[in-house]
């Protein structure tokens, strides 16, 4: 029987590796880099003014063309893709870390907007989404007499 030296790496290595595919990850290229296999998602801001709210998202090398957004009963759903380069003959791609693919993104509104005025602009691959407020109802006191 031969001796084999332990290597304690190699068995966090493989328990590392059934955990990640349990979660619905991959480990890219051989080496210790994961990748998520799902869809992705852009990194958004959303801020409130006295105004309006404003969602920016950023979606780098998406056409605007490629991007739709809906507003429908309180939420806002952005959604898009992202094509990956095409493959030519004479280069060689050594790591692809970006996501490609399709993508969405959903988020509940408040009561107090005006989504038919909402405006969309797209600039330097950032998608700025500006939803009005409407002016807000103030409850009205009502006094009742105790007889």
């Amino acid at each position: 029987m031969a001796l084999v030296k332990w290597d304690p790496w190699h068995e966090i290595e493989d328990m590392f590796d059934r955990y990640t595919r349990a979660m619905g990850m991959r480990r890219t290229g051989g080496g210790s880099e994961i990748a998520a296999v799902a869809d992705w998602s852009p990194q958004v801001d959303i801020t409130e003014g006295p105004d309006e709210f404003t969602i920016k998202a950023e979606i780098p090398e998406v056409n605007k063309d490629d991007v739709k957004i809906t507003i429908d009963n309180g939420v806002v759903t952005i959604q898009g893709e992202r094509k990956q380069e095409k493959e030519e003959k004479d280069k060689k791609f050594h790591r692809i870390e970006r996501f490609y693919g399709s993508f969405s993104r959903s988020f509940s509104l408040p009561d107090n907007v005006n989504a038919s005025a909402a405006k969309a602009t797209f600039k330097d691959g950032v998608l700025t989404l500006q939803i009005p407020k409407t002016a807000e109802t103030k409850p009205k006191g009502i006094e009742v007499k105790v007889e």
